[in-house]
This record gives structure tokens, sequence and C-alpha cells, in this order.
């Protein structure tokens, strides 16, 4: 268990020192503000091809999961078949999202998007209690052609933007394979479907409200990177499906599989 608190001080020194921090706060959040204008200025690239999907009403297009809405977020969500489950990783996150009627407000509608069978997706979702729209793109080309399923053989190798040789230059090839997580945003015009962003590996950091929380605090993430103390010997690899924290053994499932492909 980490004792490496911060010093102690008075509430003058204690002041001085947030007002000084307050000012780097203030900048980030320009510097913020300006980031996120330049992603929505990104240019957008006409959808052509017919992604099909399977969700509970059946078999629907790219267009249907908007919902009527004119803006989507696409979770790539990382399901593994072998072990019946989703990425601790993955699954933090969605325990993460929040009430969803605030993004229709804004005409946005946000689905989560597996390479894997709609039953299957749905028994998982059933046991972590998520209402969250949960659609399969099994046997389609939409995980290769977004680059969170990585097999060589249906399209080449590509992840955060890298291509095959530059993973291996980085020593990261053998980590980043099979399912990964990523997030896509489209736009809608009546029926045509428009790529506007893409984010993968800590891109994803800011979907994840409880990360946010913890690094108001004084230990952090506790992850042991980035200055943060390592509170319990886990690192990055500490969080685990909300079911399995209480009772689990140390080791149990505890591999978050979305930890190598957060650089």
């Amino acid at each position: 268990m980490n004792t490496d608190y911060p010093k102690v001080a008075s509430r003058e020194e204690w002041l001085a020192a947030r007002l000084a921090l307050l000012e780097q706060e203030k900048a980030l959040t320009h510097q913020r503000d300006a980031l996120n204008a330049q992603r929505r200025q990104l240019p957008m690239v006409a959808i052509e091809t017919d992604y099909r999907f399977t969700g509970p009403e059946g078999e629907v297009g790219l267009a249907e999961l908007f919902a009527g809405r004119r803006q989507l977020i696409v979770y790539h969500f990382m399901y593994h078949r072998d072990k019946g489950e989703g990425c601790p990783g993955c699954s933090f996150l969605a325990d993460n999202i929040g009430h969803l009627v605030h993004l229709h407000a804004r005409d946005t509608s946000l689905v989560l998007v597996s390479n894997a069978p709609l039953a299957e997706l749905e028994a998982y979702k059933r046991r972590m209690g998520w209402t969250l729209p949960w659609y399969s793109s099994f046997g389609s080309r939409f995980n290769y052609d977004f680059h969170v399923t990585i097999d060589a053989s249906q399209a080449p190798v590509e992840y955060n933007y890298r291509d095959q040789a530059e993973l291996q230059r980085m020593g990261q090839l053998d980590m980043v394979k099979g399912e990964l997580p990523g997030a896509s945003v489209f736009l809608r015009d009546g029926e045509q479907v428009f790529h506007s962003y893409s984010t993968y590996a800590r891109g994803l950091d800011m979907l994840m409200n409880a990360y946010h929380y913890l690094d108001l605090t004084p230990f952090g993430r506790g992850e042991g990177w980035g200055g943060m103390p390592d509170v319990d010997g886990k690192g990055m690899n500490w969080t685990r499906l909300h079911d399995r924290y209480e009772n689990a053994p140390a080791n149990a499932g505890a591999h978050d599989c979305c930890a190598a492909a957060r650089t």
C-alpha cells in the first residue's frame, strides 16, 4: 500500500500553490477548447460500404444505428469470444457511460459495436446489467476497416494510425492484434453517412469519467506512471469486471487487455 503522501503545509502555502496550479489548469482548458474546435473542423469521408449489423431488431445498416439522429458515436468494444466476456478496460469504460438522454438531447446517439455474435454480446450485457444499445458487426468488414480487429489476412495491420512497420519498431506488434478498443464518430445527412473522427489508445481516456475523478486525488489513478504512485502493485492492470472486485483471487481476470493498446 502506498504511503507517499503529499507534504503538509499551512493553509496560506496551500492556497499559493493552488492558485499557481489554477493558472495552468485554465491554460489547459483553453488549449482543450482549441483542440476541440480543430476536431470539429476535420474534413469528413463519405461511407460507401454497406456495413451490416445485427441488433435486437434484426439486421440493420449503419444509418439505422443513428436512430433518427444526425450524429453517432460508436464505441468499438473488445469482446473476447474465447473467454465469453468483454475486456475489463472496455467494460470499465461502458460502466462510465451515463444516461444517454443527455446525448440524445444534442441529436447524438451512442452505441457499442463488437465483432462477435449478438447472442454472446446480449448474454454478457445481461450479466453486466447494461441497457446500452449494443450491435454485432460479426461477418462484416466494419471492424477491419476501422482498425479495431487486427488480422493481416483481412486488412493491412494498422492501429492508432501506425502501420505494421512502425508498430514493429515500437516493439508493440505482438501486443497489438486481435480485438482492440476505439471510438468512431459519424454524421448523417439524410441516408448518406460520413465518417468524421476516430480515436484509439490514450485517446479513449476522455470517455472514462472515473479516471477524471481519480485525477483529482493525491494518488491519481494509482497506476505508477506519469508521476503517480503504484498504490497496489497492479499498475495499469487494476481494473476488473465490476462483478469481480470483491472476492476474486488477486490475478483472476486481472489483465486489462486494453492496457497494451494505450500507447
